[in-house]
């Protein structure tokens, strides 16, 4: 045998070696569940959700809550829904909206986002009498729902709903649950029954809560963080809902920071809502009537609910100058400025030069740094002039945690 024919033969014994060793390899972490899910662990969402059609094993393993729990991947948050439109948090890489239309269910009403928590969506029938609404929950990145049954008492408890509140964690509260509080008459109080996805039926709490006539609109800012629901703090409405024990708690309001401020009790909050696990609520600074800048308090809650922290003071000058339609008018305010904030994203693992707000301004939103102070414009849209209100603002977040 000639010296090229040995060279050609030991090539090709050392490439069927080698595929040899890579069929050995591959196999052996096909085998091996540890190994492969120490592999899929590190992939992003996308890859996770398409690797399920793979195979029935990976399927199984990839929907196993033992790996969703295990997952970390999904914690992150693209962006926001301001009704039902997608708005991302980075405009020069924009993630692709989870759905189009909120079209998971044939509700002849349509269907709205009541409430973001982790992951999962809390929603209802957009219009009708609240005799015939439905309530779901529904995960935008699995695309699944569930459609939750009609609380006990019948037609007479839920007519008089007065809200719907979700609970869900993927490690303190993996079964979600789903808190109706009702108006209950001749004694106008609220009361109180809870969903458990886990039991998959309704039990109505020993607790009530005396119904707060001339402060509806705090309760339409319903936040679960730290196992409770919380709803804004605004004068009387000072409590909050532990789940796991089934009671009402007083939530005390922010201090005083300055001689120069006045937080009074009767000021709604800008914005009342959780990121990374703070739970976070945002006032106006009470500055001089001569005063004409922009001026929030970023306030942070103990994590056991003892009091109030100021952790950010936001100026907003420089935004102000910068989007000039942002100056309103309004004859009993001297400087008026139409904004509101839509969300405080805390950066991932402590990192503060990551964390921003987000800002509406006429027709835009804003992306707002609250530590090198720097703003970029995110969305441009016509669709979002006039007022949108917090409470039609919803974070999404990417979860894989199975009902």
């Amino acid at each position: 045998m000639n010296t090229i024919a040995k060279i050609k033969k030991t090539q090709n014994t050392i490439h069927a070696d080698s595929n040899h060793v890579s069929t050995e390899s591959g196999a052996l972490i096909g085998s091996n569940d540890d190994l492969l899910i120490e592999i899929l662990l590190r992939l992003p969402v996308t890859s996770v959700l398409r690797f399920k059609s793979v195979s029935k094993h990976w399927c199984s393993l990839l929907s196993h809550r033992h790996f969703t729990l295990l997952y970390k991947n999904a914690s992150s948050s693209p962006g926001l829904f301001a009704h039902n439109l997608y708005i991302p948090f980075d405009d020069e890489n924009r993630s692709t909206p989870p759905f189009r239309d909120l079209d998971f269910y044939p509700d002849p009403h349509g269907i709205r986002i009541v409430q973001s928590c982790n992951g999962l969506l809390l929603c209802r029938s957009n219009e009708g009498d609240e005799r015939v609404r439905k309530y779901y929950v529904f995960n935008p990145t699995t695309n699944q729902f569930a459609v939750i049954p009609s609380v006990l008492g019948g037609m007479a408890v839920h007519k008089a709903i007065f809200f719907m509140a979700l609970a869900f964690h993927q490690t303190d509260c993996v079964h979600y649950k789903v808190v109706c509080f009702y108006l209950s008459k001749p004694d106008d109080v609220l009361k109180i029954q809870i969903y458990s996805s886990d039991t998959r039926k309704w039990k109505i709490s020993d607790e009530s809560l005396s119904f707060p006539d001339p402060f509806l609109a705090a309760f339409h800012y319903i936040v679960y963080w730290n196992q409770a629901i919380h709803w804004a703090p605004y004068w009387e409405n000072q409590t909050y809902f532990k789940i796991d024990t089934e009671e009402l708690q007083s939530l005390p309001m922010p201090v005083v920071v300055a001689s120069s401020e006045s937080y009074e009790k009767w000021d709604m909050p800008l914005y009342f809502g959780e990121s990374r696990g703070h739970l976070h609520m945002v006032k106006k600074q009470r500055v001089d009537h001569g005063e004409s800048h922009i001026k929030l308090n970023v306030f942070e809650i103990l994590n056991d609910h003892s009091g109030w922290f100021l952790k950010y003071q936001v100026d907003l000058g420089e935004l102000r100058d910068a989007y000039p339609e942002t100056r309103g008018y309004c004859k009993w305010i001297p400087f008026y400025y139409d904004f509101e904030v839509f969300d405080v994203v805390r950066g991932e693992h402590e990192e503060e030069e990551e964390t921003f707000m987000v800002i509406r301004v006429p027709g835009k939103v804003i992306r707002y740094n609250v530590v090198d102070k720097s703003f970029k414009q995110i969305y441009d849209q016509n669709y979002l002039y006039g007022r949108n209100g917090h409470m039609h603002v919803h974070r999404y977040i990417e979860s894989l945690v199975p009902f």
